[in-house]
């Protein structure tokens, strides 16, 4: 058992939390919840051992292995992808090494009844009990089975680090992680960047085979599916719930109405006496009465009913004007980078108003169809796009492309055109950027908030066919929700490439698969599609059985 005890965090004058307490057992899979600024990711680097609190403690046993994945890493550049995925048993490979050392150095010495020989045999000896205490492991078999589960294929594994995304990079950091099989794992937003068949193996991994877990997530399926218990972190302390986030939900509504009942009695409670005390102030005969009450409301300790997040995002699509039937048609269609074929006679079309969704594997073409729908790559075979076709664009690195150094209300102001320039700062207001953050630099912004900022430009001319690529990365469940709500009124036609489950649940009603160098159309929604997939998964898996 790691317990956390008394943990206070005091910065500037202000107190991010106090006093928090609890006990993480083993199997404990845990959700850590509250609004941005609470302190979540504080917490998660107090337990890790990275960052220190003002007072407090964390307690775990000697031999305890904690594990930290944090939302920005870089791995290193010199090593192969195996090679720094290995390094999770570099202190076994170090302690074999040091044996065969001191071997080396006994075999050779003939100080046989010297001090030093006898300290050399010491050494050797507990070196030799804790190694060969380990359990037998064959590593290389190890590293492949987590690398192939996080998505990389074999031919991944000889390529420098340094040929990967930062995305991919976060996975080689998990596999070193996942391969230590540590007795707490820590996560902070691990499936920003991993497609739905990676979180669908990372769910399975971490309820069959992990110990303790604690992790940060905005991915509400993810959390629903691997977690048994949440902690509110809010106003500075904490709330453990035995439960999963949908149950926490409900229960943190029901705790807050009972907050405000009482809250709403204690008020009258305090106004009635009150009035009492400035009627008879002064009144001989009630001289006793009022200075008890007084005294009373002196001492009274006051009920907080935890805070909201008030703050909302009014998001609204401009009418579409009207396209042809067909907005989207694609005639044997394929993609290749040199000898590396992306996909290969891609044929078929999108009906106006139709909601779509690209999935898949990351590196299976999903991005390069929309690039090439965008026109901005070439192609071998017919694409058209259909009559008045207006296309409103989403990249997956939108938010990154800003100009960092220029400010809010610049970034919106030097791409606005005609009337819409007079309404730039109620457009802002409506993505919860308030007067006191249009002078902020968008070097400044978190990464949910730019991708709020680069969101705004969608909506500053109407389109009729709006292309998202992977849009809610850095996106919290709530604006998530705000945004989906917009997209189900949105009158256009819609692609979405997300591997966000939950936001394209109910959103769209046929998708799109890339894998195998092909794109297969599915008609049907997103959990038809998981359904059938998980079915055709099994299959391939007893076929492989039968083989082997």
């Amino acid at each position: 058992m790691i317990s956390v005890d008394g943990l206070t965090v005091e910065f500037g004058g202000t107190t991010l939390f106090k006093d928090v307490s609890f006990a993480i057992n083993e199997k404990d899979r845990i959700a850590v919840m509250g609004k941005n600024g609470a302190g979540k990711s504080t917490l998660l680097k107090i337990i890790s051992g990275t960052k220190s609190a003002t007072r407090g403690k964390v307690s775990a046993p000697k031999d305890a292995v904690i594990a930290y994945l944090p939302q920005h890493l870089l791995a290193n550049d010199s090593r192969t992808v195996f090679e720094e995925a290995a390094q999770a048993f570099a202190q076994v490979f170090e302690m074999q090494h040091e044996i065969d050392d001191l071997n080396n150095q006994l075999s050779t010495r003939t100080d046989y009844e010297s001090a030093e020989y006898y300290e050399l045999i010491d050494q050797l000896s507990t070196l030799s009990e804790k190694f060969y205490s380990i359990e037998e492991i064959n590593y290389d078999a190890e590293v492949e089975k987590i690398l192939l589960g996080l998505g990389f294929v074999r031919e991944d594994f000889n390529r420098p680090t340094g040929e990967f995304s930062g995305g991919w990079r976060m996975r080689i950091e998990l596999a070193k992680i996942l391969l230590q099989k540590p007795d707490l794992l820590l996560l902070d937003e691990p499936t920003n960047h991993m497609d739905i068949e990676s979180i669908q193996w990372f769910e399975d991994f971490l309820i069959n085979s992990a110990k303790a877990v604690i992790v940060i997530s905005h991915d509400k399926a993810f959390v629903d599916n691997i977690t048994t218990r949440t902690i509110e972190v809010t106003m500075g302390r904490i709330y453990d719930y035995k439960v999963n986030y949908s149950s926490y939900l409900q229960l943190r509504g029901e705790r807050r109405e009972q907050q405000q009942k009482q809250f709403d009695e204690q008020q009258k409670f305090i106004a009635d006496n009150q009035d009492f005390i400035d009627r008879f102030r002064g009144t001989y005969s009630k001289t006793n009465q009022v200075q008890s009450r007084v005294k009373m409301l002196e001492k009274l300790p006051s009920i907080e009913v935890d805070e909201e997040d008030n703050s909302s995002l009014r998001l609204k699509f401009p009418p579409s004007p009207r396209s042809g039937s067909y907005p989207v048609i694609l005639e044997s269609m394929s993609k290749s980078y040199g000898d590396h074929n992306v996909f290969s006679d891609a044929t078929f079309s999108i009906v106006r108003g139709e909601r779509v969704a690209f999935v898949g594997k990351n590196g299976e073409g999903k991005s390069t169809m929309v690039k090439s729908l965008m026109g901005e790559i070439d192609y071998d075979g017919k694409l058209t796009l259909g009559h008045n076709t207006m296309i409103g664009y989403f990249a997956q690195n939108e938010a990154s492309l800003l100009n960092e150094e220029n400010t809010v209300f610049q970034t919106i102001d030097d791409v606005a055109k005609g009337d819409i320039r007079t309404k730039i700062k109620d457009l802002l207001g409506a993505f919860m950027f308030g007067g006191d953050s249009w002078n902020k630099k968008v070097k400044v912004l978190s990464g949910g908030e730019r991708t709020r900022l680069a969101m705004i430009k969608l909506l500053l001319e109407p389109v009729n066919l709006l292309i998202l690529d992977e849009p809610t990365n850095h996106l919290d469940m709530k604006t998530k929700d705000i945004l989906k709500s917009a997209l189900q009124d949105y009158d256009g036609t819609l692609i979405l490439v997300s591997h966000d489950r939950d936001f394209l649940d109910g959103l769209v009603s046929k998708v799109f698969e890339f894998g195998n160098k092909q794109v297969k159309e599915h008609l049907c929604d997103i959990n038809g599609f998981l359904e059938k997939k998980k079915m055709e998964n099994l299959r391939e898996l007893e076929r492989t059985g039968k083989k082997g």
